[in-house]
């Protein structure tokens, strides 16, 4: 659970029901700023609070929404898989439910193939679409075996030794100089992590679902944001999403796979700016 930090407002959190499924969420009010909100969704295995760093680094104005994928953090697991198609559609739910419009909504990881279903699924539902260290699903450029085996499972949100001794090989970027890091980035042994079963499911949706033929349908301006040293997500995923949505931003760091939550202040600013700036009344949008 996520509270108040650094005087900032408390997040108002909920277990709400949609389609079957019971969410945990979190939302961090702005008090009526006018921005539109901001739907952030995580990476496998990662309960919301692995965000903060990057929440705390947006400015405050911006309200965020997050939640516990199906069988992580604070929300319990299916008794049977599920598709992406359809949690997509419980979280097109879950906004109505929180009474929310139109949002902006940032995928990160396994998350970003999740935003990229609600976007597509949900046309009228996505303002503008943030991809972080994320690709097109089944059919991408994978990593290599080595690091995609150690992606098989959660131990690293468990053990810390054990995030420690894969982090620099798993993460790239900084992690190589400062994998004891990788822990406390990872709430390793202090957070609550993925239970096994949730875990698998996170696993069996994204390697059932691709948007790769599916990527000029997306209508909405798009920001991808990729590490140029990823080792779980090559960087070429970026350079494929890029060039399949027409319109779309590109920005490349030299960073790894958590950058996100390792360097916030470098990534929530360039977020922001493209958040932030003025719509364009000759973009393409979708019916």
């Amino acid at each position: 659970m996520t509270g108040a930090r650094d005087g900032r407002v408390a997040d108002r959190v909920a277990d709400l029901t949609v389609d079957g499924h019971t969410l945990h969420v979190a939302v961090r009010p702005a008090g009526g700023s006018g921005r539109t909100p901001l739907l952030l969704v995580n990476g496998i295995g990662a309960a919301l609070g692995l965000l903060d760093p990057f929440v705390d680094a947006l400015p405050p104005d911006v309200e965020t929404i997050r939640f516990d994928p199906p069988g992580v953090g604070g929300s319990p697991a299916p008794v049977l898989p599920y598709h992406l198609p359809g949690l997509a559609a419980a979280v097109d739910g879950l906004l109505s439910r929180l009474g929310r419009g139109r949002v902006d909504v940032l995928g990160y990881s396994w998350g970003g193939a999740l935003a990229q279903q609600l976007a597509l699924g949900s046309p009228g539902r996505v303002r503008r679409l943030v991809l972080v260290a994320t690709g097109t699903g089944a059919l991408m450029v994978p990593g290599p075996p080595s690091v995609l085996a150690r992606m098989l499972t959660g131990r690293r949100y468990h053990d810390p030794e054990h995030a420690r001794e894969v982090a620099g090989r798993i993460y790239g970027g900084t992690m190589r100089t400062r994998p004891e890091r990788a822990a406390e980035v990872l709430g390793s042994g202090r957070t609550t992590g993925p239970g096994d079963r949730g875990y698998r499911f996170q696993l069996l949706a994204a390697a059932s679902w691709t948007s790769l033929p599916f990527l000029p349908l997306l209508h909405v301006p798009t920001l991808v944001v990729a590490g140029e040293d990823d080792p779980v997500v090559p960087v070429v995923n970026a350079r494929i999403l890029h060039r399949g949505i027409a319109g779309s931003q590109l920005h490349l760091h030299p960073g790894g796979h958590l950058a996100l939550l390792t360097e916030p202040h470098e990534l929530a600013p360039v977020v922001d700016a493209f958040l932030a700036a003025p719509d364009d009344p000759g973009a393409a949008r979708a019916g």
